[in-house]
């Protein structure tokens, strides 16, 4: 037990801050991208609905780990495209962004479900009220839609932030020093531990979801719409 904590103690926040990393700004990127892909599918222009309907379809029924292997394989290795500086860290920081933009295209397509099913809580008339005072699409949808629906739909995006949080696992199939990648480093060492290994990454994800979830509870107490 000893030799295991010696081994896996000193990685285990540097593992785990990674994978705080990785929700961190996979979360904002979905945030604006669902939010963008939700206005395009109630958007009055019937080619933006269709991308956006397509896209989620799509992206929402592919597996996550092949949308992170395409980032890596298909965008980077096969066409090329750096997301990092060439410098001493490339390979670590590029793989960190490629898995961030695989993470970012595939929750957004949840992100963008959830805010359209608050949209359908924003009473009718208020939207046709501003459009009768000449308000655009946009105007309508950034100022009295999304505010109205965001407020609704706090909880939801808190289970969907933490789903992505369980699933910044999957950024170990391409090389990211997060969580699971320490997990399955220790398992090949001392594989006479397992339930140990499991049980310390194990409950290190409970505190990072359980914070998560208390804090959206939190949040939906305070500013959510009561209807």
């Amino acid at each position: 037990m000893s030799d295991l904590w010696e081994s896996m103690g000193p990685a285990l926040w540097p593992a785990f801050w990674i994978t705080i990393q990785l929700t961190f700004f996979s979360a904002i990127g979905a945030l604006i991208w669902g939010i963008i892909l939700a206005a395009m599918k109630v958007s009055p222009i019937p080619v933006m609905r269709g991308f956006a309907t397509a896209y989620v379809n799509i992206v929402r029924n592919t597996p996550l780990t092949l949308i992170v292997l395409f980032c890596s394989i298909g965008l980077y290795q096969n066409l090329g495209l750096a997301l990092a500086p060439d410098n001493a860290n490339f390979i670590e920081n590029n793989n960190f962004r490629l898995a961030v933009l695989g993470f970012v295209l595939y929750t957004a397509t949840f992100v963008c479900e959830t805010l359209r099913s608050g949209f359908n809580t924003v009473p009718l008339g208020q939207a046709e009220a501003a459009r009768s005072l000449g308000m655009s699409f946009v105007q309508v949808f950034g100022l009295i839609v999304l505010p109205q629906a965001l407020r609704t739909v706090i909880a939801p995006l808190g289970s969907v932030l933490i789903a992505l949080t369980k699933n910044t696992t999957i950024a170990s199939v391409i090389g990211v020093s997060e969580a699971a990648l320490l997990m399955k480093t220790e398992l090949e060492t001392h594989g006479d531990q397992i339930l140990v290994i499991f049980a310390i990454i194990a409950a290190g994800f409970m505190v990072i979801t359980l914070s998560e979830g208390a804090i959206f509870g939190w949040a939906a107490k305070r500013w959510a719409i009561k209807r």
